[in-house]
């Protein structure tokens, strides 16, 4: 049985604790943020879809102002200080809108609504970029390929097991129990982050390994390397095209939905049929085709497959234009983003340092998907104003999806020659695709 369990998820016994503690991590910050999402879709939406493009500007504001103080957090403190306050500061930001809907339920507005939606859009991008980041920094490249696509099926599970909580929760007790729900899982997260951080991943060690030293630098270290390096570059070129393309499906879905009519059940029965095959594609290639495709085809190949993916989709959707077209679409697209392209994408930083691991993903993983989304919303928005329909859409998102599919097979392939060299190491210093094994420095 141990042996069959093995073959089918590439996990050996010794490595059983820190996977579960990670799947754990990721599940308790998913259904922390899930828990959130619909009264922040419900306040965003207040005044309608243009008002929604214009909130994507005000969060890539926030984000990019948000990233020299987590950069400054990780220069001057442990990582489990910085991974601690961050969650921390979340949480009572929390608790501070939940003392506001409950003593003040008459100042709760437009405004603050839009307030409530930018800072969630910062707290989901920073809680899931920290998740990774501890992840890429306590398991070897070995390790990612094989159970990352995993440990992500814990994220998956608390995006399913989040809004259910919502739905359950939200009449007895209230919205604004809510947030104390959140809060109380964002506290659990931090635990089982402890035990990640803290405890053995497998391997030949028999003693947890110590907390590493401090990581020093600038608080502008992370946003000055990624600009220095083609691979943490390439990275960020990467994230921002997925996210256009992203944003691109997700304004096409509110149009074609819309299109249908004012029929509130019909709208959701659409939405519903696209959530319920996306999480079961997505749990399917999570737990089972993942790890073994990254393992025997390699990153580059994986990261391939979404753009191929959105290609594809665009192009159906242009041929075909009908909302089963778009539920298909939209299926495929998530689950392969969430399954493969996530997890193959988070084993790019495994060979980078430890500054790099924390302060340059954080300016990526953040301030590069808000970027994206302002970029998409804003060309979805200017093809609709111009009256261009899906063939005008296909015709912009299909060389851009087959560019995007150029720079993951670079992306693989110039994470195998760094991972050639004996030890993690700073991308930033180096300018060209050759790597040379004497441009390193410490990796605290």
């Amino acid at each position: 049985m141990h042996d069959a369990l093995q073959r089918l998820f590439n996990v050996r016994r010794d490595e059983v604790v820190p996977v579960l503690l990670a799947m754990l991590f990721f599940f308790c910050v998913l259904t922390a943020l899930m828990v959130l999402r619909p009264a922040r879709d419900a306040l965003g939406m207040q005044r309608g879809i243009e008002a929604v493009r214009w909130l994507f500007m005000g969060t890539a504001l926030v984000t990019l102002l948000a990233n020299p103080v987590f950069g400054w957090l990780v220069s001057r403190f442990r990582r489990m200080a910085f991974i601690g306050a961050t969650y921390a500061f979340f949480a009572l930001s929390l608790l501070a809108f939940h003392l506001l809907l409950v003593l003040a339920p008459a100042a709760v507005g437009e405004v603050s609504g839009q307030v409530f939606y930018v800072w969630f859009s910062v707290f989901n991008l920073f809680a899931t970029m920290l998740f990774w980041a501890l992840m890429a920094d306590r398991f070897s490249l070995a390790q990612s390929k094989r159970f990352f696509a995993l440990i992500a099926v814990g994220g998956t599970l608390g995006a399913v097991f989040g809004p259910w909580l919502a739905s359950v929760l939200a009449e007895p007790l209230g919205t604004p129990s809510l947030l104390l729900v959140s809060i109380g899982f964002l506290a659990l997260a931090t635990l089982a982050a402890w035990g990640v951080a803290r405890g053995r991943t497998g391997g030949t060690a028999t003693e947890a390994p110590p907390e590493p030293a401090i990581i020093g630098g600038s608080a502008w270290a992370g946003l000055k390397a990624v600009f220095r390096s083609r691979y943490l570059l390439g990275i960020a070129g990467y994230v921002i095209v997925m996210t256009i393309m992203a944003t691109l499906l997700y304004f096409t879905r509110l149009q074609m939905v819309a299109a249908l009519g004012d029929d509130l059940d019909l709208r959701t029965a659409a939405f519903a049929r696209i959530d319920l095959y996306t999480q079961l594609a997505t749990l399917f290639l999570q737990a089972v085709v993942a790890g073994h495709l990254m393992r025997r085809l390699g990153v580059h190949v994986v990261l391939v497959l979404l753009p191929l993916t959105a290609a594809l989709g665009f192009v159906g959707l242009a041929i075909v234009g009908s909302i089963a077209a778009l539920i298909v679409f939209e299926a495929a697209f998530r689950a392969v983003q969430r399954a493969l392209t996530r997890p193959a994408r988070e084993t790019l930083y495994v060979v980078v340092s430890r500054e790099d691991k924390y302060k340059s993903k954080a300016f990526i993983d953040t301030f590069g998907y808000r970027g994206g989304d302002v970029i998409g919303a804003q060309v979805e928005g200017l093809l609709g104003r111009l009256g261009m329909g899906l063939a005008a859409l296909a015709s912009a998102a299909v060389p851009l999806a087959l560019a995007w599919a150029v720079l993951g097979l670079w992306l693989g392939r110039a994470q195998r020659r760094l991972a050639a060299t004996d030890e993690p190491r700073s991308a930033a210093l180096h300018s060209d695709t050759d790597i040379h094994p004497d441009h390193t420095r410490s990796p605290s």
